[in-house]
């Protein structure tokens, strides 16, 4: 049997279209995360110190910067994530929504930073 492989998506900008920065000079360290995001949820404003990107598996996803910039990600689409800028994901659909979201980091380094001013 032939395994088939499909190219999801290749880029060197984030979904908004910004560069996307050098990768870290030292030790690299790999994190994988699933978030689910029940109906209606919506995560904390925070930004990403780090590359990060993913898929959505299930659902449709909505990533809103603090400028208002926004764009919906859904089922089976890769996102590569906004480094550096606040901004919040939010499930506004009627169904749960499964992300799955691969950062390239080092031992160490903080991944995301909350933004609990804003609301």
């Amino acid at each position: 049997m032939d395994i088939k492989t499909s190219e999801l998506l290749r880029s060197s900008v984030s979904w908004d279209g910004v560069a996307l920065p050098d990768y870290p000079s030292g030790r690299p360290e790999l994190v994988v995360s699933r978030l689910v995001f029940p109906v209606g949820a919506k995560t904390g404003w925070h930004h990403h110190n780090v590359i990060n990107y993913g898929i959505v598996e299930h659902g449709e996803l909505t990533i809103v910067c603090e400028d208002g910039n926004e764009r919906t990600f859904h089922e089976g689409e890769a996102i590569v994530e906004v480094v550096g800028t606040i901004h919040r994901g939010e499930n506004r659909g009627n169904k749960q929504v499964i992300l799955n979201m691969f950062y390239v980091s080092e031992p160490g380094q903080t991944i995301t930073v909350q933004h609990p001013e804003f609301h």
